[in-house]
């Protein structure tokens, strides 16, 4: 027997217990993941060595794209793991895309098993050749989890990623917004050139053509040499405005008129330059109030969002909470070698119990601050610094009464694994008002 860790990711159950079952007696560990969002926290919390993965996860769409998507992930973080592609009888063509795109094999549905094995033997031994085989834990991969919101949101993303549409992302401080733009950017055809960011909001009206168009030497004072900008670095790229709602109207008119013509005139100087990027822009405003209100131009917002993603606050994402906690819990133990260093079960309460106004940044914060001021091995609810907390246990505030009951079907929900019919029976309550409860709390 191996001693190595095969990861099957499929959605198919049967497929996940037939390939168990198979390679349970080659190797010495056999994980399953039914859904390829889980495939990122597995590689930060464990060593993996083989990854099987399936082409197709989402019903009637058979193009591979997910696949690949994943498998593009999947590199980003562990550059020389094996993954062997799983795709139907018949679709070749599919996996020879995976090979170009660097999958270590491939596998056809349905298969045979002496050629399986065979096959994940060779790649596990061709991994264990290469360097670098464990994931970088030193990079901060986005943690997609498995709630249905950011499920969906996914879908999108690999749907429109590899189009030019302009996007527009939004979202509350704190959920990720420019992390997304880079999986965006990643998934896009212009990969192979950087991200170009320019953060919108930090920019003074003086100083706004010359960041975003540049300038010629002698233009203005202190204009020492001549300066690209902004527009002309990303040309060829994707250009990444943030905090796009924080941009003022006179400034708005200059934006428009460049996204119009997709041509910039460097300050000090008559020539015309054509510019070819993809636009994604983010912000934590409400961009169409502020449209009714007159304080956004409307061209403008037709401009930005061809395609609008919203990402979900961390306190709608359900138990993608655990996702983030074990990542940070890895990572800032490692960094300030505390590696013996674990939660306890109140304090994983309390993290879980928390609104996170702050979000995922607010969370990272919290778990950093709690590991370095930890005096022994483990962290307590005392440990966790926040703001205050909606748990009655930890609160230094009484909750509404509306609140407590909206924490109870959410904590029952989360402990029947969200089997509705059983949470409906520990609540004491019809599978109807479980319904009409869960659309008022928005759960």
């Amino acid at each position: 027997m191996e001693k190595g860790t095969i990861l099957i990711v499929d959605d198919n159950k049967g497929v996940l217990a037939s390939l168990e079952l198979l390679l349970e007696t080659e190797f010495s560990e056999i994980k399953t993941a039914h859904h390829p969002n889980q495939i990122i926290s597995i590689l930060n919390t464990s060593p993996v060595d083989v990854i099987i993965l399936d082409m197709n996860f989402s019903a009637g769409i058979n193009n591979g794209n997910e696949g690949l998507y994943w498998l593009k992930r999947i590199r980003e973080i562990a550059p020389a793991l094996p993954v062997v592609m799983l795709t139907a009888y018949g679709d070749v063509e599919l996996a020879v895309r995976a090979l170009k795109n660097d999958a270590t094999d491939f596998l056809l549905k349905p298969w045979d098993n002496r050629t399986l094995v065979c096959k994940i033997k060779e790649a596990f031994g061709s991994g264990k050749k290469r360097k670098n085989r464990v994931p970088d834990r030193s990079q901060s991969p986005m943690i997609v989890g498995t709630s249905p919101a950011m499920q969906q949101l996914m879908k999108m993303v690999v749907k429109v990623a590899r189009t030019d549409a302009n996007i527009l992302i939004t979202g509350e401080n704190g959920t990720g917004k420019e992390m997304l733009a880079q999986e965006i950017h990643r998934l896009s055809t212009r990969r192979e050139h950087t991200m170009v960011t320019v953060d919108m909001g930090a920019i003074s009206e003086s100083l706004f053509e010359s960041e975003l168009f540049g300038h010629e030497r002698g233009s203005f004072t202190d204009a020492y040499e001549s300066r690209p900008g902004k527009f002309e670095a990303a040309s060829g790229s994707s250009l990444f405005m943030d905090e796009i709602g924080n941009l003022p109207l006179a400034m708005q008119a200059k934006l428009l008129t460049v996204l119009q013509n997709r041509k910039i005139t460097r300050i000090g100087s008559n020539k015309v330059i054509p510019v070819d990027i993809r636009l994604l822009s983010a912000t934590n405003k409400n961009i169409q109030e502020m449209v009714d209100s007159g304080t956004f131009r409307e061209d403008l917002l037709y401009r930005l969002n061809t395609i609008h993603l919203e990402i979900p606050p961390l306190r709608e994402r359900g138990n993608d909470i655990h996702l983030f906690i074990d990542y940070f819990m890895q990572r800032y133990a490692a960094k300030y070698e505390k590696k013996d260093i674990s939660l306890h079960e109140h304090a994983l309460e309390k993290l879980c119990s928390y609104h996170w106004p702050g979000n995922i940044r607010e969370l990272q914060h919290a778990i950093e601050k709690a590991i370095i001021l930890c005096e022994g091995n483990v962290i307590r609810p005392k440990d966790i610094f926040v703001k205050q907390t909606w748990n009655p246990q930890f609160s230094t505030t009484v909750p509404n009464l509306e609140e407590v009951e909206r924490q109870a079907i959410a904590a029952a929900i989360r402990q029947n694994d969200g089997n509705l019919t059983a949470t409906a029976e520990q609540l004491g309550i019809s599978r109807q008002t479980l319904y009409n409860k869960i659309k008022r709390f928005k759960l």
